[in-house]
């Protein structure tokens, strides 16, 4: 391991814990290759697991084509979910305890089976998704000022914050997975329109991606997880008084309350 790899691991580690955002790590790991971003995040990975979290689920980013041109990149990234994570529906969420949040609204997979192979097909991934959920991720970022490039979120736990699950779980043989429009409003007002088509072209599609990637790296998904499959439209900006509800058609709707 290379001592800018421990070093980029140390100043994310050293921003979460003093909630005061540092300058991004691509000074570091930015003239080498993705690979070394995730070895960042796995070191912060292992450090969580060390202390006590426990590790519940998986996030899929950069799933539009648009932010993937912004970037330079051709595929999404992955992050980690632990259990501190989880938000109950219902719930207030601490602006300040997710440095610098942002919004977006996505469908949420829960497993039923394990996925442990990476020469997995699109039908093994539908067989074992139990059912499907709306839900808000809150993302953050611990670079200052959301100044990233693809190195540094995916360093960041691709900017992982905290998330929010509906309650109105479906099969997928209920639901449209690329046609369900969502809507997502903050305050009453519509700040982010999309729909399951600009994930990846289908969030089943960014699953499968995840799974294959998550068996290879040595991280598979099992039953019980939760898989964020990425964002239906636009992230927007939130604040403490804030109250965000995203509705997807055939998954209803989801609201996030945010204090001081």
């Amino acid at each position: 391991m290379t001592d800018s790899i421990r070093t980029a691991a140390d100043r994310l580690w050293r921003a979460a814990e003093s909630k005061e955002p540092c300058k991004p790590v691509r000074d570091l790991i930015g003239d080498l290759e993705i690979e070394a971003a995730y070895k960042v995040q796995e070191i912060n990975t292992a450090r969580r697991l060390q202390s006590g979290r426990r590790l519940v689920g998986r996030k899929t980013g950069l799933t539009a084509k648009t932010v993937q041109s912004q970037l330079g990149v051709e595929q999404p990234d992955y992050g980690m979910l632990f259990d501190d994570m989880d938000m109950p529906l219902g719930s207030e969420i601490s602006a300040a305890a997710v440095m610098q949040p942002k919004v977006e609204a996505e469908i949420a997979f829960i497993m039923g089976d394990d996925l442990d192979d990476e020469r997995l097909t699109a039908a093994d991934v539908t067989a074992s998704v139990a059912y499907a959920v709306a839900a808000i991720e809150i993302v953050g970022s611990r670079v200052r000022d959301w100044d990233i490039r693809i190195h540094d979120t995916i360093a960041d736990n691709a900017s992982s914050g905290v998330f929010v699950l509906g309650d109105a779980p479906r099969r997928l043989s209920e639901i449209d997975l690329r046609l369900c429009g969502m809507v997502m409003e903050r305050r009453g007002e519509p700040v982010s329109v999309g729909a399951g088509v600009a994930c990846l072209g289908s969030p089943l599609t960014a699953c499968l991606w995840l799974a294959k990637v998550m068996a290879r790296v040595g991280r598979p998904l099992s039953k019980g997880d939760i898989v964020l499959t990425g964002a239906l439209g636009p992230m927007a900006s939130v604040e403490a008084g804030d109250a965000v509800t995203a509705r997807i058609n055939g998954l209803g709707s989801v609201t996030a309350f945010f204090t001081d």
